[in-house]
């Protein structure tokens, strides 16, 4: 029976091996590219067909992703149509291992007729693409993991990294920041990361707030109709004064002074935790709430007037991490 494991572990071995030895060879081309893409006023066109189209598509997401304005384009699609989207302000990285691709070979020369730059992917120089490059990327491929050493494994593994070394070449040009993946990300967990404020969550209406003379089971019912676990006690100017939480109100039924007609104040928590910059980052606000074990968080602004809460449920439920 074959040993499955050994045989998985071979190919990564093999794949790693060759991507070693890849780095070994990089020389001045990809500095060549990436100062040609970083300097182009257009988009970057990836382009390739059958595997090399695949990995091609993944190659211009990542770009694009990354701050380089890129897609990809399909040949066939190229030749009956598709060069229209291409313009002279912009340039090609064109994929194809063998170098020779029939649907790719074809539209080379319109590209050239357009004074496009190219820069071309595939194992030799010595090809129909590397004859049409502008800038040359070498596939350098000793065998692939197939054990046949025909179907593309470790050339497409390559092709892969060769795409994500150019797209950080490109970010370290551009000094690509984190708010500048954000914003091309702005419903990942990095963007709301990044973007989402505390003023974009917190609550502002309808919101459990009693006066320093409520009585306590008054503000009993007051904490179970707004269904926050909490009382918000302000004074006739709305400036918080003290927060009287489920928390507060267990302990003070220990007390041997508890009475329900005492003033909810008095049990309450005088200069609570608060936020007076309802513009802070929402992930900050978390880290805040758990730094200090708090559900609720008031928002005030600088003179303690109050703006609004945020629960630490509605920090949950809108994905901030």
């Amino acid at each position: 029976m074959n040993d499955f494991i050994k045989i998985a572990q071979e190919v990564l071995e093999l794949e790693a091996k060759e991507l070693s030895n890849a780095a070994k060879l990089i020389g001045s081309e990809m500095a060549e590219a990436t100062h040609l893409i970083a300097n182009i006023k257009g988009k970057l066109i990836v382009t390739g067909v059958g595997k090399s189209g695949l990995i091609g598509a993944k190659i211009a997401a990542t770009l694009a992703s990354t701050g380089t304005s890129s897609f990809f384009l399909h040949p066939t699609e190229a030749m009956h149509g598709d060069l229209g989207m291409m313009s002279k302000d912009d340039a090609v990285l064109a994929i194809s291992y063998s170098g020779e691709s029939e649907e790719l070979i074809k539209i080379l020369p319109h590209i050239k007729r357009f004074n496009i730059p190219l820069i071309g992917m595939a194992k030799t120089k010595d090809s129909s693409l590397g004859y049409y490059s502008d800038i040359f990327l070498p596939l350098h491929v000793e065998k692939e993991a197939c054990p046949l050493d025909v179907a593309p494994t470790c050339s497409t593994t390559l092709t892969l990294a060769l795409g994500d070394a150019l797209a950080v070449c490109l970010m370290k040009k551009k000094n690509f920041q984190k708010e500048d993946f954000a914003s091309f990300h702005p419903g990942g967990s990095l963007g709301k990361k990044l973007f989402v404020k505390v003023k974009d969550l917190m609550m502002s209406e309808n919101l459990p707030i009693v006066s320093q003379k409520t009585p306590l089971k008054e503000a009993i019912i007051t904490m179970s109709e707004g269904r926050l676990g909490n009382v918000l006690i302000t004074d006739k100017h709305n400036k918080l004064l003290a927060i009287l939480s489920d928390g507060d109100l267990r302990r003070a039924l220990m007390r041997n002074d508890f009475s329900m007609e005492a003033l909810a104040y008095d049990y309450a928590t005088k200069n609570p935790k608060k936020l007076e910059d309802s513009t802070l980052l929402a992930s900050d606000a978390l880290s805040f709430i758990e730094k200090h074990k708090i559900q609720l968080l008031a928002i005030t602004d600088k003179n303690g007037v109050l703006e609004g809460v945020l629960h630490i449920h509605n920090l949950v439920e809108a994905g901030i991490k």
